[in-house]
């Protein structure tokens, strides 16, 4: 069984030394890879990468990421992401990487993603040239991600976000401000290029299981949603079964501390 530990939302800064490091000494036990769904960091600076460069340092096995809207409010996005690819991270954005483990070949695509909402209740590409970049921007990314989904030839393959692609992941966060949290155009790309399981983070009072209208599943990792310090997602592919399935839960010592939710 391939397995895939995945969290979101760290929000590391300089004072969470040690701690996350213990949380996740355990994952190389329990999984092949580690996912994290963007929002590393807490503002976007370099010393906090650093932290986060630091607790990820001893890791065995491999950590692929992408960043989150957190990481890109200094301004600075290309040095978090060389600070963490320095350490051995592999930091996604409109690109992919394949994993091959004893169990068969894993393939992650990666992008941050970006908000517009779902149907019904979504932006256009019209009117202010605001509005029109806004919506622009989801759409490259959103291309971005279904052009690295079709470029992996993996047993399993997994779509990587920091923003939602479905409105059923975010329920329990106030309607109002789903538009900022994520965009179907993301679920249509994973549902043209295909996948076995899309993970996303952003979304801290938001539901852990979702699914795309073409039947990819969805999971929502936010620490806050998942109440642990990772999940654990195992794929049978050898089997031909592509559904994740729970592949052992982490113990007690591995609990993650809550974030408040304003923290997005």
């Amino acid at each position: 069984m391939i397995r895939v530990a995945a969290v979101g939302d760290l929000h590391v800064g300089p004072d969470s030394a040690g701690a996350l490091h213990e949380q996740l000494s355990a994952v190389p036990d329990k999984a092949d890879v580690l996912l994290i769904a963007g929002d590393l960091t807490k503002s976007g600076e370099p010393e906090e990468a650093e932290a986060l460069a630091r607790e990820l340092m001893g890791l065995s096995i491999q950590v692929v990421a992408v960043l989150g809207n957190h990481d890109h409010h200094a301004d600075r996005p290309e040095e978090i992401a060389g600070l963490l690819r320095e350490v051995g991270v592999a930091v996604l954005e409109g690109d992919a990487v394949r994993i091959d483990t004893p169990s068969g070949s894993l393939g992650v695509a990666g992008v941050k993603g970006f908000g517009g909402g779902f149907a019904g209740a979504s932006g256009a590409e019209f009117g202010e040239p605001e509005m029109k970049a806004f919506i622009r921007h989801t759409k490259e990314r959103a291309e971005a991600l279904g052009s690295a989904l079709a470029s992996l030839e993996t047993d399993v393959r997994i779509a990587l976000l920091h923003y939602a692609p479905v409105r059923e992941t975010l329920l329990g966060e106030p309607p109002e401000i789903f538009p900022f949290l994520g965009s179907y155009l993301l679920a249509e790309a994973v549902d043209r290029s295909g996948a076995d399981l899309v993970i996303h983070g952003h979304a801290h009072r938001g539901t852990e299981h979702g699914v795309t209208p073409g039947g990819v599943n969805v999971r929502n990792v936010a620490q806050t949603v998942i109440h642990q310090a990772y999940a654990v997602y195992g794929f049978d592919a050898a089997a031909g079964r592509r559904e994740p399935a729970t592949a052992g839960a982490p113990g007690s010592h591995d609990r993650a501390p809550s974030a408040p939710a304003s923290e997005r």
